[in-house]
C-alpha cells in the first residue's frame, strides 16, 4: 500500500485528502485504519508531506528504480540504467535498511536540503544478499552484531543460534531478515579470514558453477585448419604480449610494421574469447553473473574458469592462438589514417614484463642483448604510443598521477607497502590498448550498431562551481562551470605538477568528476576526451569487452542489428565492476591497516585531504591510506571553516590548510573498522 500512496501523490503532484487517497486506492472502509497508519509511517520518514488536512509528496518528485550502493558514512546512492545520470544521493536516515546491490524504488527529489537532488528507499524490491557481515560483541551477556557493510550504524541485537558461540570480535554472519546467527568466519587475525569476510561481504562468486567448469575442460586446444578458416593470419608478424610479473591471463598482444614515409601500422591482438563462450552456454551464464575478474591480494576470482583465462584463450608465447586484430594505419603525428578489424590467428614471440620493457627503452645493455630480435619492434611501439598519447593530450585528454599501493610479503607476512611502479612501458600499453577501443566504438557506432560503451558524462556544474572556488584558494583558475572543457582541467592538473599540494589537487578534480561506466546510449568519455569509447581490449577479464567483440562480428559479417536487453546489462556490469574495485580496495586497506597496528607510536609524513566535521583527514604518505586528527586533539580549542580550504582556532588562531604536510604519530588503529587515530607532532616544510 505504501508504495501506492507514494507514486499516487508524486504522480498528481498535489495535496490529497485522506479520503481522495482512499478512493484513488479503492480501498474498503476496512482497510482505512491501514490507510492511516501507511500515512503517518510515511511521514514519519520524510516521504510524504502533511499540509492541512491533506498530504502530498516533497516538491517536484517522483518513484523510480535503481540499484543501491552503500557508501562509509551511512549515506548511499542509487544507480541508474541510464549511465547519462548522476547516482542520486541518499541520506543515512533513507535508506530504508536497503545494502550493496540491492534492486530499490526509490523517490527522487530534485531539490534536496543541500539544493541537489536526493532521494528517499520506498521499497527494496529485491535483496542482493540474504545474509549480513559483521563483528559479534556482547552486551550484559546478550549478542549483538556491528555491520560491516553499513560502517557508520550501530550494533544491532541479533538472536543466537544453538551450537555457533563466537568469541567477542569475531567476524560473523547473520540472516538479513531475522538477525539469526548463521555462520562464525572467525577472527579477524586468522589467516585468510580477512579474504573470506571480503568474499562474503561482497558476495563474490568463489566457485563456478559444474556445468560452467564441464564446457571449460571440454574446449579443445586451437585445431588447425578447422577454427582458423575465414581468419587472417598473422603468425608471421612478430607479436609480444607486456605485462606485470606476475599477471597469469594475457588478454592482448602488440606489433607494430614500419610502412615507409614516416607511417607506422600497428596490430593489437585481442584474445577471441567470443569463439568459445557462446551466447546461452553455462559457460556464458557464469561469465555474465560476474561481469569481471577480482584481483584481491594472494588471490585471483577469475571471470572464466582457469582453462580459458590461463590457457586456451590466453596469449602464450610459441603457441598458436585465435584472436580479434585491429590494425591501426597512423601517420607521425599520431592520427589514424585508417582502421581495419579482423578474427585472427597469431603466435606470440614473447611474454614480456612491463619492467623488462622499460629496461630495453632505456638502453639496458642486458636486456637489449637478451631480446635483440624484438628490440625494432619495441623501438617502432614506443614511436607510435608516442604519438597517440601526444595527439590525444592535445585534446585535452586527463591524466591523473595516481600512485597506488602495492603489498611486499616476506615469509608470508606483509613487510612493507610501496608505491606500485608506472613507467613508460605501462603507458606504451595503455596508449595502443585506448587507440584500438577508439577505433572498435567508431566503427560500430558509425554503421548504427547497438552496444556496449564506456562512457563518462561531464561533471555537474555545480560540482565545477564547488571546485572553481576551492581551486582559487590555490591560485589556481577555472572558468564558470557553464564554460569549463576537460582542456580546462587538464591545465589545472599540469599547473599544479611541481606545486607541494599537487596530490590534493588531483584529488579535488578527480572528486568533481562522475564514474565512468557502462551504457548502451553512446554519450561519450569526457575524461578522455573521445566521442566514441567501448571497451574491447580485455575480454578474459570483462564480460562488456566481450559483448563488443560479438557485436563486432556481427558488423563485419553484416548481420541484423539486435538492442534488446542492453541498458540493464550495462547497469549489471557497471554494478559488478564498481563491487569488485570496491572489495579489492577493501581487502588492501584492511591488511595496510592490521600492517599500520604493529607500529603504534611510530611517526611519519601525511598530507591534509580533507576537514570535516570529526576533524582534519590525512593521507600516510607512505602508506596510501587516510587516518583522523580529531580537533579535540589541536591545543584543544574550536576550529572554524574560513574557506574551503582553511581552518582557524578561535582562541589561537592557528591555521590548517588543505594540501598542507604534516607530521603525525599513529595513536590507534582498528583494521576490521578501517579507523586510524593519528596525533598531531608538527607541521613540514613544503617539499620542493
Amino acid at each position: 500500500m505504501k508504495e501506492r500512496i507514494l507514486r499516487i501523490l508524486a504522480r498528481r503532484n498535489e495535496r490529497l485528502s485522506p479520503a481522495r487517497i482512499a478512493r484513488e486506492l479503492g480501498c474498503k472502509a476496512s482497510e482505512k485504519p491501514r490507510l492511516a497508519r501507511a500515512l503517518k509511517e510515511l511521514e514519519s520518514r520524510g516521504l510524504v508531506h502533511r499540509v492541512r488536512d491533506g498530504y502530498s509528496a516533497p516538491p517536484r518528485s517522483q518513484v523510480e528504480n535503481g540499484v543501491f550502493v552503500p557508501a562509509a558514512g551511512g549515506y548511499g546512492f542509487v544507480s541508474f540504467e541510464d549511465k547519462s545520470r548522476e547516482d542520486l544521493f541518499i541520506p543515512a536516515r533513507y535508506t530504508s535498511g536497503a545494502l550493496r546491490g540491492d534492486a530499490v524504488e526509490v523517490l527522487v527529489i530534485e531539490k534536496g536540503l543541500k539544493g541537489k537532488p536526493e532521494g528517499r528507499v520506498v521499497r527494496i524490491v529485491r535483496k542482493a544478499s540474504t545474509r549480513r557481515i559483521g563483528v559479534y560483541r556482547e552486551r550484559m551477556g546478550r549478542p549483538y552484531f556491528q555491520p560491516l557493510d553499513v560502517p557508520a550504524q550501530d550494533d544491532l541485537p541479533i538472536a543466537s543460534r544453538a551450537g555457533l558461540s563466537p568469541a567477542p570480535g569475531m567476524i560473523v554472519e547473520v540472516e538479513r531478515d531475522r538477525m539469526t546467527l548463521a555462520r562464525v568466519l572467525g577472527d579477524p587475525e586468522a589467516p585468510g579470514v580477512d579474504i573470506e569476510t571480503v568474499l562474503r561481504k561482497y558476495a563474490l562468486p568463489a566457485e563456478f558453477p559444474a556445468e560452467a567448469l564441464a564446457e571449460a575442460e571440454a574446449a579443445p586446444d586451437v585445431r588447425i585448419p578447422e577454427d582458423t578458416l575465414g581468419r587472417r593470419d598473422f603468425t608471421d608478424w612478430p607479436s609480444l604480449t607486456i605485462d606485470g610479473e606476475s599477471a597469469q591471463d594475457f588478454d592482448d598482444a602488440v606489433s607494430a610494421r614500419d610502412l615507409g614515409e614516416g607511417r607506422l601500422l600497428v596490430g593489437v591482438h585481442i584474445a577471441d574469447v567470443s569463439h568459445y563462450v557462446r551466447p546461452g552456454t553455462a559457460l556464458d551464464r557464469s561469465a555474465l553473473d560476474r561481469a569481471t575478474s577480482v584481483y584481491l591480494p594472494g588471490r585471483t576470482l577469475p571471470m572464466l574458469p582457469e582453462r580459458l583465462s590461463n590457457d586456451i584463450c590466453s596469449l602464450r608465447p610459441n603457441r598458436h592462438r585465435l584472436a580479434f586484430s585491429v590494425l591501426l594505419e597512423l601517420d607521425g603525428s599520431g592520427e589514424v589514417l585508417n582502421a581495419a578489424f579482423a578474427p585472427s590467428l597469431i603466435r606470440t614471440e614473447a611474454r614480456m614484463t612491463y619492467d623488462s620493457v622499460f629496461r630495453i627503452l632505456e638502453g639496458d645493455a642486458g636486456e637489449r642483448r637478451r631480446y635483440a630480435s624484438l628490440v625494432p619492434h619495441l623501438e617502432r611501439l614506443r614511436q607510435a604510443a608516442r604519438a597517440l598519447r601526444q595527439r590525444r593530450m592535445e585534446a585535452g585528454s586527463l591524466d591523473f598521477d595516481l600512485i597506488e599501493p602495492e603489498l611486499v610479503y616476506s615469509g608470508g607476512k606483509l613487510a612493507a607497502v610501496v608505491a606500485a611502479e608506472r613507467n613508460e612501458a605501462h603507458e606504451l600499453i595503455e596508449d595502443l590498448m585506448v587507440a584500438a577501443n577508439v577505433a572498435v566504438a567508431n566503427h560500430v557506432a558509425e554503421r548504427g550498431y547497438p552496444s556496449l560503451y564506456r562512457v563518462h558524462p561531464p561533471p555537474v556544474r555545480s560540482d565545477l562551481e564547488k571546485l572553481r572556488e576551492t581551486l582559487t584558494s590555490f591560485g589556481l583558475e577555472l572558468p564558470p562551470a557553464a564554460k569549463v572543457k576537460v582542456k580546462d582541467l587538464q591545465a589545472v592538473l599540469r599547473a599544479a605538477e611541481r606545486r607541494p599540494e599537487a596530490k590534493v589537487i588531483h584529488f579535488l578534480v578527480l572528486r568533481a568528476l562522475r564514474i565512468a561506466a557502462y551504457s548502451a546510449t553512446n554519450a561519450g568519455h569526457f575524461g578522455l576526451a573521445k566521442t566514441d569509447y567501448a571497451h574491447f581490449t580485455s575480454p578474459i577479464r570483462r564480460y562488456p569487452d566481450l559483448v563488443v567483440h560479438r557485436v563486432l562480428r556481427r558488423v563485419l559479417a553484416g548481420e541484423r542489428k539486435k538492442a534488446s536487453g542492453l541498458e540493464a546489462l550495462a547497469l549489471h556490469c557497471s554494478e559488478r565492476e564498481r563491487r569488485a574495485d570496491e572489495a579489492e580496495r577493501d581487502l588492501v586497506v584492511w591488511r595496510i591497516f592490521r600492517f599500520l597496528r604493529g607500529r603504534l607510536g611510530e611517526e611519519t609524513g601525511g598530507l591534509i585531504v580533507d576537514m570535516n566535521k570529526a576533524g582534519l583527514v590525512v593521507a600516510l604518505t607512505d602508506y596510501f591510506v587516510e587516518g583522523l586528527i580529531a580537533y579535540p586533539d589541536l591545543d584543544g580549542d574550536y576550529y572554524v571553516r574560513r574557506s574551503e580550504t582553511r581552518m582557524v582556532g578561535r582562541r589561537n588562531k592557528r591555521v590548517f590548510r588543505l594540501g598542507e604536510r604534516v607530521r603525525v604519530q599513529v595513536a590507534a588503529v582498528d583494521p576490521v573498522l578501517r579507523r586510524i587515530q593519528l596525533v598531531l607532532k608538527g607541521k613540514e616544510a613544503p617539499a620542493r
